[in-house]
């Protein structure tokens, strides 16, 4: 039972995490974001080219990706090991971390388009919301400040990855810590890895920031 509960969460979280939305928002305004902008269907590319509401909408639904998956995870878990009557049970984080892991991957590589999909930031985002939730507050809250002084999302989105593993060491409980540790510091690698061409048109200059309003 316990390997079959494993299978079904990382199937359940790959196929949740694959559900491309950016995609299908624009292909319902009649356009194929991977012809625009970067090619990318997340967030970003969709604000660019849609607009900032199709933006918001996209990056919240992936984010309640990894949030529910993470949720998921722990239901069909418990679905196949149901406790004894009166008994201690506990789930261990690695539940719901599978759940994240697989939708991360879901989001990144969807089958659905040739295993071409997003860069995982919402997504990753969601997942430790489910995981650890004081911890995506504070990445976010680095992620919308250095969004708001440098005007490069690339970049907010690289420090803010880097920065979850630094803070789940000082904020996840003893017992939840290393699993944490180990699942965020991967998320994190995989969010640099995913931006790496952004990161040399960061070091080239020719990386595009997003224009204030006047």
């Amino acid at each position: 039972m316990e390997f079959l509960s494993i299978f079904v969460i990382v199937l359940a979280g790959y196929l949740l995490g694959s559900i491309p939305v950016g995609f299908l928002v624009a292909r319902a305004k009649g356009i194929d974001i991977r012809e625009h902008g970067s090619g990318n269907i997340g967030a970003t590319n969709v604000f660019r080219t849609l607009g900032k509401g199709y933006g918001i909408f996209v990056f919240i639904c992936d984010a309640l990706k990894g949030v529910g998956a993470v949720f998921l995870g722990r239901m069909i878990y418990e679905c196949f090991n149901t406790p004894l009557p009166g008994s201690h049970y506990y789930v261990s984080p690695w539940i719901g971390i599978l759940g994240g892991i697989a939708c991360i991957l879901g989001h990144n590589f969807p089958v659905w388009l040739k295993f071409k999909g997003g860069k995982g930031v919402a997504t990753s985002l969601g997942v430790v919301i489910g995981l650890v939730p004081l911890a995506a507050v504070i990445s976010f809250a680095i992620w919308a400040s250095v969004l708001f002084t440098s005007r490069y999302v690339s970049l907010a989105s690289i420090i803010a990855a880097i920065a979850v593993p630094i803070i789940v060491a000082f904020t996840a409980s003893p017992a939840d810590k290393t699993p944490l540790l180990v699942f965020t510091m991967l998320a994190a690698s995989l969010i640099v890895l995913r931006h790496r061409a952004n990161i040399q048109r960061l070091l080239n200059g020719t990386e595009n920031r997003f224009k204030k309003k006047k």
